[in-house]
């Protein structure tokens, strides 16, 4: 449990300094995806042929189904939230997809039958607020709907990989994460062939950060996340998944020199905060009755 908690850590660091590394690329946003699932997968692929024998996923067909349809999942959701970032701007992009794990915490004690417990619920108000504090001051101007449209179906898509990845009892660690990402890169290798075909201009100064962006942060990242998961709570992954924007906002002011604005910083505390108490107190929520 302590081992998959900081796996799961470590991968929402690596994920939040997408932004950083795409920032270096002048591909579409499509194409991004496409080059981080191409390479990422690749890899895994690679690592998972070199170093296992056994397919645990050609006898498990239910198993399989649900880890493919969750990596279908995870390609949609990559596809439109780049396509929102372009739309309507990262912050209230990234707004719209942490509803993910908004939808991961309701669904959980219907699906998984995890009880919620007050520490659970109010660590999880509280980053909300934090992520709404980081990201306020970017609320402005005109909206594109179109913007917000694929921000909302990213979240849902979000909420489905989670979902549909924890029913897989039996196809886990490195199996699970290659399975999971190249389906992602089949889904997404779909969508780029019909938005603008395979030829890419790519310049060769910009090849240092793709493959950091394939290898290190989609590659290495999803293995930590996916081989985590399914030994994790859903609701500690909902609530914990919100470190992931709260990294990007760290890494951007460490890297990028960018000014973290006060209602930013008591976003980060709120963020830290809430996440402290979801994962370290534990209040039941008891049904009281008269005697």
């Amino acid at each position: 449990m302590k081992k998959s908690f900081f796996k799961y850590l470590f991968a929402l660091f690596l994920f939040g300094s997408n932004g950083i590394v795409a920032n270096n690329i002048s591909l579409t946003s499509y194409q991004i995806v496409f080059m981080r699932t191409g390479i990422g997968s690749t890899l895994l692929l690679g690592l998972f042929f070199l170093r296992h024998r056994d397919r645990t996923f050609i006898r498990n067909k239910k198993d399989l189904t649900f880890v493919t349809l969750s990596g279908i999942a995870m390609g949609i959701s990559w596809i439109y939230l780049y396509e929102a970032y372009s739309q309507i701007g990262v912050s209230i992009a990234s707004l719209l997809y942490y509803c993910g794990p908004v939808i991961v915490m309701i669904l959980s004690p219907f699906l998984f039958k995890e009880k919620l417990t007050i520490s659970k619920v109010l660590g999880f108000i509280i980053v909300l607020i934090g992520i709404l504090f980081i990201n306020t001051n970017t609320v402005t101007g005109n909206i594109k709907l179109y913007g917000l449209v694929c921000g909302s179906i990213s979240a849902i898509m979000y909420s489905l990989m989670v979902i549909l990845n924890k029913f897989s009892k039996k196809i886990t660690g490195l199996e699970n994460s290659m399975v999971q990402l190249f389906v992602s890169f089949l889904t997404v290798t779909v969508f780029t062939g019909i938005k603008s075909g395979y030829v890419l201009h790519i310049n060769h100064n910009e090849w240092i950060w793709i493959l950091m962006l394939g290898l290190l942060n989609t590659g290495i990242g999803c293995y930590f996340y996916f081989s985590s998961i399914g030994n994790l709570p859903v609701q500690t992954i909902a609530i914990l998944g919100y470190l992931e924007p709260l990294s990007a906002v760290v890494l951007s002011v460490l890297i990028l020199k960018e000014t973290l604005l006060p209602m930013q910083m008591i976003g980060v505390i709120f963020i830290i905060g809430g996440a402290v108490i979801g994962e370290n107190m534990n209040i039941p929520i008891r049904k009281y009755t008269k005697e």
